[in-house]
């Protein structure tokens, strides 16, 4: 029993770990006037992604979770991006 009490909770937190992931929209949180091609690539990512969301609301869902995976990977990339951004500002600071 206790065995299968831990697949049951492996698989019951992979689930919820993938809903809040693909709940998840990519966000432009970069500061324009400190990292602007940072910037512009967030929001090109954020555009990218309201294009994939016409896409599957016009074939109707049904693009077998191809379309739901390239959101996420944007989410991803727009995440990266913050993360380099940070990176820059503490590289920066530690010049000062």
């Amino acid at each position: 029993m206790n065995k299968k009490v831990k697949v049951v909770t492996a698989a019951l937190g992979t689930l919820l770990f993938c809903g809040v992931t693909l709940a998840q929209e990519p966000v432009v949180n970069i500061n324009k006037n400190v990292h602007s091609n940072l910037y512009q690539a967030q929001e090109l990512i954020a555009r990218a992604n309201q294009f994939i969301v016409a896409a599957q609301k016009d074939n109707r869902y049904d693009m077998k979770g191809e379309a739901s995976k390239a959101r996420q990977l944007l989410v991803e990339a727009s995440q990266q991006l913050k993360a380099a951004a940070e990176t820059a500002n503490a590289a920066g600071a530690k010049k000062k």
